[in-house]
């Protein structure tokens, strides 16, 4: 008895002894001072973006999103700070992401697109778990469009759209990396051997024209970028080169790093940088789809296979 006693009261000093550790020491302690990068929730004749945090709160947002940009979440804008979250009460961190994070999302799209996000959430990203938040009234519908449009807003990062540190001559990895590169991406005789690379690895997906419309294209889900919008005149050559190195994550877009070698990925980053047009040419039609070429068998006389001549 005395013994069960002795482990009774060792698991319970134990418990406690966590608790002080983790929750209430840390409460004592920790006290971060306000930054200049917190969320400014301004407010306007059309909407409240506080008021607009409150209908975030209420219809649970935060159970799929969350707001705290973390070291390994490359991509998705500056990193936050303690001091980031002191006024913000409750906050809104949350814990899982069904969704993507949050953190810096304000002034990423228009809001015009943001309101249709909410109202039709696979209108404008097909495949997109996320429920119609149509119910909402006017009020509450602009009052949150303006609180996500708030989100980072005192975080402005140079560009919404540049590789991860590693593959930038601000980092020690980056600095290596362009070191090795010998392609002038700028040349059209690098762009020229790029072209040949891209037919044979990525044509099949994004097809000839590379406007997404690929043979491969019809089975996926996820379907392949049109990489003739503008919008892809903002990537540099390290951003092209990152995507091409570690592909596109939830998508059939594969790791080229394991693929091509390093100059095979600069030949293709020169190629790429050719493709885009200053008017979005869209593919809305099946009868877009690039077809995979007839290609009938030969033809077998006296066991022999007879050249294929393609008639």
């Amino acid at each position: 008895m005395y013994g069960y006693r002795l482990g009774a009261i060792g698991i319970v000093c134990t418990f406690f002894i966590i608790i002080f550790s983790t929750v209430l020491m840390p409460m004592v302690l920790f006290n971060p001072k306000p930054s200049e990068h917190g969320n400014t929730y301004a407010k306007t004749e059309l909407a409240d973006a506080a008021r607009g945090r409150q209908v975030y709160v209420r219809e649970g947002c935060f159970y799929c999103h969350t707001q705290f940009n973390r070291l390994q979440d490359r991509g998705y804008g500056p990193l936050v700070k303690a001091g980031d979250y002191v006024y913000e009460a409750p906050h809104q961190l949350g814990t899982a992401r069904t969704g993507p994070d949050l953190t810096n999302e304000g002034g990423r799209f228009p809001s015009e697109w943001q309101k249709a996000h909410l109202i039709n959430p696979r209108a404008v990203k097909p495949g997109s778990i996320m429920p119609s938040f149509a119910h909402l009234s006017n009020q509450d519908m602009n009052d949150l469009v303006a609180f996500i449009q708030s989100l980072g807003d005192n975080r402005k990062p140079v560009a919404y759209v540049e590789a991860p540190d590693e593959y930038m001559a601000t980092t020690e990895a980056g600095r290596k990396l362009i070191a090795r590169k010998t392609v002038d991406t700028n040349s059209s005789s690098a762009a020229n051997a790029g072209r040949g690379i891209y037919t044979q690895n990525c044509a099949a997906c994004h097809g000839l024209e590379a406007r997404g419309n690929g043979p491969n294209s019809i089975s996926l889900e996820k379907k392949p970028a049109n990489l003739t919008r503008p919008f892809y005149k903002q990537y540099s050559d390290e951003m092209y080169f990152y995507r091409l190195t570690e592909g596109v994550t939830g998508t059939r877009m594969p790791r080229f790093g394991e693929v091509l070698t390093e100059e095979q990925r600069w030949y293709l980053v020169a190629y790429l940088k050719t493709l885009q047009k200053d008017k979005e040419d869209t593919v809305d039609s099946l009868a877009q789809i690039d077809k995979v070429e007839d290609i009938k068998l030969p033809v077998l006389s006296h066991q022999e296979y007879e050249p294929h001549a393609g008639q």
